[in-house]
């Protein structure tokens, strides 16, 4: 069996899923990049490892990049900036007609609102690039659990979308390196990790730190990454004589955000609706942190069941979010009982291990057979279509919870 993987570039949230089906596969696996990366993701410690040994380089290798696009046995097209570097539609057409599966790999096509749907340019645009393949030999896999909703809106693969997602590393944790993970100074320790953007709301975690403050809880809150709101944020938590509360990292690479996530109890991930996925989610829950996320990013309905793992507020709610984080600080047995929920959720299914066995398995099938055949659950499982503005009743707490 031979896969390739294509995407604009290779990074630490996909490395992990290609080293496992490069350990399954050996040279039957590769990953073809279409374009350098950007210099901001560089600064922030994005590919400071290197280049891993089965990526290839389309604008280094046109050629060879090519030829194992078409001739694989299964290629996966991911996030393609720039189509006049590679025209994925074409490719697919070309193997398509030679009887091979392509896997499309998309975040949502509508984040700004499904009502941009009625753009007669862009629908026709769809057509070209999905809908026209909704009985071909193509599958959608859905980074995000609204991405189904965007596709059915435009009629594309009916029947062939799929979960799967960004799969960061994952570290497993002996029992007694888990239960020692978390500070025990008497404070609850608070993260919120990403860019400073409007998008990400970085003012949630002011806010809440200056609600627990009045309220005389012991907390500690950690903010790792930079951006645009950075001074503003910074100002805000000087203003309301917080200093003491909080401690920021600037930008921060990866591996110490997680060491940093290691150390909390508590994740806040406030993304909005234009989060396609939110890899910190994954990183937070595998660090057994208890996560209170927003319902509108893409990764949360499919990583965190509302309650048991996690807890879900929805529509960009402060007032929601405030009384969650302030329940948790109160409920250390139950903030600790949602952390190890969130981490054997990582661990034993959304990793990038079981995404690549599931992979295989899927595509083995489809060789062997020429069925369709989702897992039963996790990545690779059936994608229902699921609305966002009718999700907030999908979230409801778990009876009893």
């Amino acid at each position: 069996m031979t896969i390739t993987f294509v995407s604009n570039y290779i990074n630490h949230h996909q490395i992990p899923f290609s080293d496992a089906c490069y350990r399954k596969l050996g040279e039957g696996y590769c990953f073809v990049q279409t374009e350098p990366m950007e210099e901001e993701r560089l600064a922030m410690g994005w590919g400071r490892n290197g280049r891993p040994s089965y990526v290839r380089c389309l604008y280094e290798e046109e050629e060879v990049c090519r030829k194992r696009m078409l001739e694989s046995d299964i290629t996966i097209f991911g996030w393609i900036s720039r189509e006049d570097l590679l025209d994925v539609t074409d490719m697919i057409e070309k193997r398509e007609k030679s009887g091979k599966l392509s896997l499309r790999l998309s975040e949502r096509l509508y984040r700004e609102g499904q009502w941009r749907a009625v753009s007669p340019r862009g629908l026709l645009k769809k057509y070209k690039d999905h809908t026209r393949f909704r009985n071909k030999q193509v599958c959608l896999l859905c980074a995000g659990a609204y991405v189904a909703s965007d596709f059915h809106i435009v009629k594309a693969y009916p029947g062939k979308m799929l979960k799967f997602g960004y799969f960061p590393e994952t570290v497993h944790y002996t029992e007694e390196e888990f239960r020692s993970l978390k500070e025990r100074d008497g404070k609850v320790h608070i993260v919120w990790a990403g860019r400073f953007m409007p998008l990400k709301h970085p003012e949630f975690a002011v806010r809440i730190g200056e609600e627990l403050e009045k309220a005389g809880k012991p907390f500690h809150i950690h903010m790792a990454g930079s951006g645009e709101l950075e001074r503003d944020i910074k100002r805000q938590v000087r203003e309301k004589g917080l200093e003491d509360r909080f401690t920021f990292y600037g930008y921060t690479e990866p591996g110490k955000v997680r060491r940093i996530m290691e150390k909390c109890q508590i994740h806040l991930f406030t993304s909005n609706h234009l989060e396609g996925w939110g890899a910190v989610v994954n990183e937070a829950m595998n660090s057994g942190c208890a996560v209170v996320a927003s319902g509108e990013a893409g990764a949360v309905p499919f990583l965190i069941e509302n309650g048991k793992n996690g807890l879900i507020y929805h529509k960009s709610s402060y007032e929601e979010f405030a009384g969650l984080v302030k329940g948790l600080v109160s409920d250390k047995e139950r903030m600790e009982a949602l952390g190890k929920a969130a981490y054997d959720t990582i661990t034993g299914m959304w990793n990038a291990e079981h995404a690549a066995g599931e992979m295989l398995r899927f595509c083995g099938e489809w060789m062997e057979s020429g069925r369709i055949v989702p897992a039963a659950e996790g990545p690779l499982s059936e994608a229902v279509i699921l609305s966002p503005k009718r999700a907030a009743v999908c979230f409801l707490p778990r009876q009893g919870v």
